[in-house]
């Protein structure tokens, strides 16, 4: 029994660095896969300019999985692009289609 405990005690702050290291790198582990989603929200709304709160995405996805979180993702997509109106072709991409058309 005395092997056993004397194992698992520190003597020493050199003996304690390990341990500590080791809880602090959980920590980080903890805290960046805690944030993970937040980070994808504000990304999602710089890139896309749809406000993405992760309370939604937790809901949608307890409602229905993962394909649920797509179609809303989706679903929100297509309303941000209603937002702006149709999209103009530009007359050059028409040229384009003609001149390949032709040959």
């Amino acid at each position: 029994m005395t092997i056993a405990s004397s194992l698992f005690r520190i003597s020493s702050l050199a003996a304690a660095m390990p341990l500590a290291f080791a809880l602090l790198l959980l920590a980080i582990l903890i805290i960046s896969f805690r944030s993970r989603a937040v980070v994808f929200c504000q990304y999602l709304h710089t890139m896309t300019g749809i406000r993405l709160r992760v309370s939604d995405v937790r809901r949608v996805y307890k409602e229905g999985g993962p394909d649920a979180v797509r179609s809303y993702f989706l679903d929100l997509i297509i309303r941000e692009d209603l937002k702006h109106g149709p999209l103009e072709i530009p007359s050059a991409h028409e040229q384009v289609v003609e001149k390949v058309a032709s040959e």
